[in-house]
């Protein structure tokens, strides 16, 4: 039987039409909207699409888009005074600076200079460690809250399952343990250096592919029945020549018929990431007036 597809596009629409009608209540609450502040350096296209989307979905959410783009020879400095002003900017809930920087930034510098309390994103070493000691007051990196939105929508209460994380970013795979672990998991972190690594996959219950490689994780890694959630977005040659497609870090095909759920590449995970980076700045503005978030947000 082929495994149930996990549909990121309808559960990241129907938590952004919830978070519209809660920036409704914060505007009428306080008489301004919440604001996300998106900060691009550089013309890199990706990052350029990517900041269009996420000003578009905050627009559509009725929250504020503050946007400033800077030429690609800013200096470090510049951009440490720009974060610098807004985080000292009363009407900015979230702040976003859109990675990669060129090379002549430090990126995880410019990171540590946002005010974790509008660090929308979750990569400041402090909400790392308020995750990490299971602080409520964390934000939590958006595309791993996505994934465990989705793993909690399809199989309810996750306490005692066995999940392993392939993959040990700071980004996704580090908070995606520690998300997992807040759930009463059982948590395994692999990756490649982990030894017989689709052995420890086959032991798995819960299965989050965030490594990068296209299709690494083939259908005889997949416990039978597992729940995978294939965080990895990848862009290979197609059969037409000069065309390439997306593919996940998990051969498809081959897990369909051996999960019980997947997610499907693209259509999975992505759309919730917009979702939960929009979440994260309603937390932020929420603290911030010193209103109580919606129970659930």
């Amino acid at each position: 039987m082929a495994a149930t597809l996990i549909d990121g596009k309808a559960a990241a629409a129907s938590l952004r039409e919830r978070l519209a009608h809660v920036a409704g209540f914060f505007r009428a609450s306080t008489g301004r909207p919440a604001a996300l502040a998106t900060v691009l350096v550089g013309e890199d296209p990706a990052s350029a699409v990517y900041i269009r989307s996420k000003r578009s979905a905050t627009a559509e959410a009725g929250m504020e888009s503050l946007h400033h783009a800077l030429p690609a020879d800013t200096s470090q400095a510049e951009l440490l005074a720009l974060i610098e002003r807004l985080n000292a900017d009363p009407a900015v809930d979230g702040i976003l600076v859109q990675l990669p920087l060129p090379s002549q930034m430090d990126a995880a510098l410019v990171i540590s200079a946002i005010d974790p309390d509008k660090d929308v994103d979750g990569f400041h070493v402090v909400n790392a460690g308020r995750l990490a000691v299971g602080d409520p007051a964390a934000l939590v990196p958006c595309t791993p809250l996505g994934c465990l939105h989705l793993l909690k929508a399809t199989l309810g209460d996750l306490s005692g399952r066995h999940a392993v994380v392939i993959g040990r970013s700071n980004i996704v795979g580090k908070p995606m343990a520690m998300l997992l672990l807040s759930e009463s998991c059982t948590v395994t972190i692999a990756h490649s250096r982990t030894r017989d690594l689709p052995e420890v996959c086959r032991s798995a219950g819960i299965l989050v592919a965030a490594v990068g490689r296209p299709e690494m994780v083939r259908g005889d890694w997949i416990k039978p029945g597992a729940c995978v959630i294939d965080v990895g977005i990848n862009r290979v040659p197609a059969n037409e020549p000069g065309k390439t497609r997306l593919v996940g870090d998990v051969a498809f095909a081959e897990a369909t018929e051996v999960a019980g759920a997947i997610t499907p590449v693209p259509g999975g995970v992505g759309p919730m990431t917009i979702a939960m980076l929009l979440r994260n700045t309603l937390v932020a503005a929420h603290r911030r007036a010193g209103l109580q978030a919606p129970e659930g947000l």
